[in-house]
């Protein structure tokens, strides 16, 4: 069986046409007896193609973990010059900023809209803030002031005066001072310290009252 060439070139098998092409054309999938390429095998072909062509995109992984060396380095010593315009000037370093962390301006306002429920899921009455209190800056409400003040007690050793520079209310993300609560600055005087001591008085025995109760109706549960 014989093939021959648009330019009359005879062919009598395959690996003859295929070195006289060379790598012109793949012919894996081309059968010489009927002369015609085998659909099957040319998708595998393309395929494979494909995939060698996007393998060689992606390239090897380096695994080498070895420093990079700079292959022009120089054999002689450079030395480098430092240019400033002002040698007078001195660096200065702050190390108390350095110790104190970054504080979030206005994070009292996450703890809006958080309410309290009691083991009977019913909801717990807040506690009414004195008139001296006011809160200071953009979205403030009394829970938001209360929750502010609570934390600074537990969390701060440094005494609450609140934001004492009258400029905050004109511009709080300026002149806020972010270790005290978002409130006006307030006096505790000698009659808010004795009235406070009244209310202790006055509650201690109903507390005091209540505790035994809890007491006796614990005991009752342990001896059944």
């Amino acid at each position: 069986m014989e093939r021959k060439s648009p330019t009359g070139k005879k062919f009598r098998s395959k690996p003859q046409l295929a070195r006289y092409l060379g790598n012109s054309m793949d012919l894996s999938s081309f059968d010489f007896r009927t002369g015609k390429m085998i659909m099957s095998k040319l998708n595998k072909s393309r395929q494979r193609l494909r995939y060698e062509h996007s393998s060689q995109n992606k390239g090897k992984p380096d695994l080498n973990t070895s420093l990079p060396v700079r292959q022009t380095a120089s054999i002689f010593k450079q030395p480098v010059t430092k240019v400033t315009n002002h040698p007078n000037n001195k660096v200065k370093t702050d190390p108390q900023k350095a110790v104190d962390q970054p504080r979030q301006l206005f994070w009292e306002k996450k703890l809006s809209g958080l309410n309290v429920y009691d083991i009977a899921e019913e909801l717990m009455k807040t506690m009414d803030l004195p008139k001296g209190l006011q809160g200071v800056g953009p979205g403030y409400s009394d829970k938001t002031l209360l929750s502010a003040i609570a934390s600074a007690l537990h969390t701060s050793s440094a005494p609450i005066t609140g934001q004492l520079s009258a400029a905050v209310e004109k511009n709080p993300g300026v002149w806020l001072n972010s270790t005290q609560p978002l409130c006006k600055a307030f006096m505790v005087t000698d009659e808010d310290i004795r009235k406070q001591e009244d209310l202790v008085y006055n509650r201690r025995p109903t507390a005091a009252m209540k505790w035994r109760h809890y007491s006796h109706d614990c005991s009752n549960v342990l001896l059944r």
